[in-house]
């Protein structure tokens, strides 16, 4: 029997509310307990309790955890998606199911596997409570799945035993249930199967966190003190991990007093201005939300924009629009979020890949909104925000300081003859603020979101205007400066692949599977908007470029050609928007496609 490890896609079809989550929650992290890469997906219906739910682990000792196409294992568990569960078997593939009840015939395929056991009527005459049979059926497939794929079954057991920790008379029947699924996969289906698992060491120092906990920690770490929001899918996750950190991190040992304040607020529209409100007082803060929440948002971003007020705002992607699939991933919010509200607005919008990333951007996002004085947004998904992924350690250096950006002090005022809230005497075209309450006579200055001169003071001369608007595009040209660099990687092709976000997760597999095919590509991956030099200088060094993101419209596209006046034929767009992530798969189809209608050479045929 030749045996292939580490290297599968499993898939757990449940129904939402059934209690799987945990069960299939311990499967990923016993093989990351075992030293082995993994990825997990968690798709999930926007109701509570009652649809489909199913949750993916891609498994791969070549560290590829972008999504695939395809299922290898099938623990098709919810009579509902048999069919869909069914057909999503790739040929050679297994299909494990509780047969308790015959499987139709309908359903039968020649080219795959069946693995059934009979789940229902086996726990039977174990467990006399009907509720804990439903329960345990989920263990009890756990402990098969250890039996068949060759799991480490003390890795598990000892998972039980902490989870359940202060709920010990649990921890007892969740073993049994476990040893009752791993007996009956040595007794009668032949265990291990020719797809196992064995201790690895490639996961190193990496950890498994999702996302939007990394956001929420690293905005404590970036100095955060105030975070209001108002719940939305896939965002509110971030409040609340900041919330859990807060109770512990910022909480006066000797008073019990909280240095922090989180508000939930009565709609979007009320959470971001509170967040501008506690900039304008100088506390860094943040709110999350995603798509609808940006929209509705706009108004009081264009103020904080034409104001000049710190803020910062974590968007977690969804699908749209409008309500669209809420637990659905997607790269939709590009333009709506670069250009927020009417008029001449541009924000700085960052593209977090990794957890790593979004606790560090995090931290970065509050020094940028100050220095700027504008509001920072950064763009994540629901596929980095609410699935674990392996991710570095996060780092901090307790030596870092914050960078508080061009704020005046009693001291500061004294010495100024003149305070002019949006003079620009550095030439960046960044003004002096102040804190209310700084100075009992200098640096007051009136805050509105009409036209004023450097001065603050309300006017509607075009000439004051223009020079205003001026001076806020020279920033803009310093904040390309300021924001995080693109990671390039170039050799000698003369085409290139540019991408952002998760869409980074399946690119280094594409890339593989595209040099099997003679197809070699130089990478740009995109980390902020605005644009840096370094971007400019990958497109114009290549004679065409992919761009490929998680949109219908390809809005990066649009936002290269836009801001940076490209040739549009240049930019070629690889578009993926179903609401799953994009898989390396469907990168490497569409692009080797092109290659082929278009005719261009390949690395072989340039070899000959």
């Amino acid at each position: 029997m030749t045996v292939s490890y580490n290297d599968f896609v499993i898939r757990f079809a449940n129904v939402n509310g059934s209690g799987s989550a945990s069960a299939n929650g311990m499967f990923a992290k016993a093989l990351f307990r075992m030293g082995i890469p993994v990825a997990t997906r968690n798709i999930f219906p926007s109701n509570i309790q009652g649809l489909p739910t199913w949750f993916e682990v891609r498994v791969s000792e070549k560290d590829y955890l972008g999504r695939r196409e395809g299922v290898d294992i099938m623990v098709a568990m919810n009579a509902e998606t048999l069919v869909e569960d069914v057909a999503s078997v790739k040929p050679g593939g297994y299909l494990l199911y509780d047969n308790s009840k015959p499987l139709a015939k309908t359903l039968q395929r020649d080219d795959i596997n069946e693995i059934g056991i009979p789940l229902a009527t086996m726990l039977l005459p174990e467990f006399t409570d009907p509720k804990q049979r439903s329960l345990f059926k989920n263990i009890t497939y756990l402990g098969a799945l250890a039996g068949l794929l060759n799991i480490e079954f003390d890795v598990i057991t000892g998972m039980v035993s902490t989870q359940y920790k202060g709920k010990d008379a649990l921890i007892q029947p969740n073993i049994h249930a476990l040893e009752i699924g791993r007996n009956y996969a040595y007794e009668y289906l032949n265990a291990p199967l020719p797809l196992q698992v064995r201790r690895s060491d490639q996961v190193g120092e990496r950890i498994m966190v999702d996302g939007n906990a990394a956001a929420g920690l690293g905005s404590i770490y970036g100095g955060a003190t105030v975070c209001a929001w108002y719940p939305i899918t896939p965002s509110t996750s971030v409040a609340e991990a900041f919330e859990q950190h807060a109770n512990r991190l910022r909480i006066d040992k000797d008073s019990g007093q909280k240095k922090f304040a989180i508000i939930q607020a009565e709609d979007e529209l009320a959470a971001i201005g509170i967040v501008i409100g506690a900039g304008w007082n100088g506390a860094r803060s943040f709110t999350a939300t995603s798509g609808p929440g940006v929209s509705l948002m706009s108004e009081f971003l264009g103020l904080a924009y034409f104001a000049e007020i710190p803020a910062v705002l974590w968007d977690i992607q969804r699908s749209g629009p409008s309500t669209g699939m809420p637990t659905r991933t997607q790269q939709s919010d590009l333009i709506s979020a670069a250009y927020a509200s009417h008029g001449d607005t541009k924000h700085p919008v960052l593209f977090p890949s990794t957890p790593k990333e979004c606790f560090d951007f995090a931290a970065q996002a509050l020094d940028l909104a100050d220095r700027l004085q504008t509001p920072i947004i950064v763009l994540s998904d629901l596929e980095l925000g609410m699935n674990d992924n392996l991710s570095e350690p996060f780092e901090w250096d307790d030596e870092r300081r914050y960078d508080r950006g061009k704020v005046l002090d009693a001291d500061d005022l004294d010495r100024l003859e003149v305070f002019g809230r949006y003079l620009d005497v550095d030439g960046d075209g960044i003004g002096y603020r102040t804190y209310p309450g700084t100075h009992p006579d200098k640096g007051s200055f009136f805050t509105r979101g009409t036209s004023r001169d450097e001065f603050a003071a309300y006017t509607e001369s075009p000439e004051a205007y223009q020079r205003n608007m001026e001076r806020l595009e020279k920033k803009w040209e310093t904040t390309k400066t300021l924001v995080p660099g693109a990671e390039i990687a170039s050799g000698n092709s003369s085409v290139g692949v540019l991408y952002y976000g998760t869409t980074a997760l399946p690119m280094p597999e594409a890339q593989d599977l595209l040099a099997e095919e003679g197809i070699r590509l130089d990478t740009c991956r995109v980390r902020a908007f605005p644009f840096g030099q370094d971007v400019r200088e990958f497109i114009d060094g290549h004679d065409l470029v992919f761009v490929v993101e998680q949109n219908r419209d390809g809005q990066m596209r649009t936002l290269l050609i836009n801001e940076e006046d490209y040739n549009p034929a240049k930019l070629v767009s690889i578009t993926y928007y179903a609401g799953l992530s994009i898989s390396a798969d469907f990168i490497q189809q569409s692009i080797a496609d092109y290659y082929q209608a278009n005719k261009l050479p390949r690395l072989t045929e340039v070899q000959s």
